[in-house]
């Protein structure tokens, strides 16, 4: 077969075998090019991307652990009083209507909201928050009216 080929290439003129030499050596050069370097730079590239992207991520995690740290070192005086006659207090005190309090446990307690305004409801949190009282979970919904309705359970830090 190899001699086949040779016989065919010297029949071809000087200039039809400078062509196809040409065209040999672009069709190697594609090929390596399609085979090893394309998919080197792409990997590379993602690797680049996931770097970064790991990056980013650790540092979000990192200031997210020095939040948590900060708050555990912030010492916070015991709550004196039952937790749920804490929360009820401290609700009418910012102006919150409770429609329902729930003691579930010691600790911790359930509690419903009807109409609060998010930006007031959210300072609420935070105060509580700094006082010790955490949010366990939170559930709000729209009202459509500017207002959400919320349902919390809320835990003594600590407990």
């Amino acid at each position: 077969m190899i001699g086949r080929f040779r016989l065919w290439f010297a029949e071809r003129s000087l200039r039809e075998r400078r062509m196809l030499v040409v065209m040999a050596v672009l069709l190697v050069l594609t090929l390596i090019w399609a085979a090893i370097i394309r998919p080197v730079s792409d990997g590379l590239s993602g690797a680049r991307e996931r770097y970064a992207d790991a990056v980013i991520r650790l540092a979000e995690t990192q200031a997210r652990v020095k939040t948590v740290n900060a708050l555990q070192q912030h010492n916070v005086a015991p709550i004196a009083a039952p937790l749920d006659s804490v929360i009820r207090d401290r609700a009418n005190e910012a102006g919150f209507a409770l429609a329902s309090v729930t003691a579930d446990g010691p600790n911790r307690v359930q509690i419903s909201i009807a109409t609060a305004r998010p930006g007031a409801l959210l300072g609420w949190i935070a105060q509580l928050e700094t006082a010790g009282i955490l949010v366990e979970s939170l559930v709000t919904t729209d009202n459509g009216d500017k207002t959400v309705s919320a349902q919390m359970t809320l835990k003594a830090r600590g407990q």
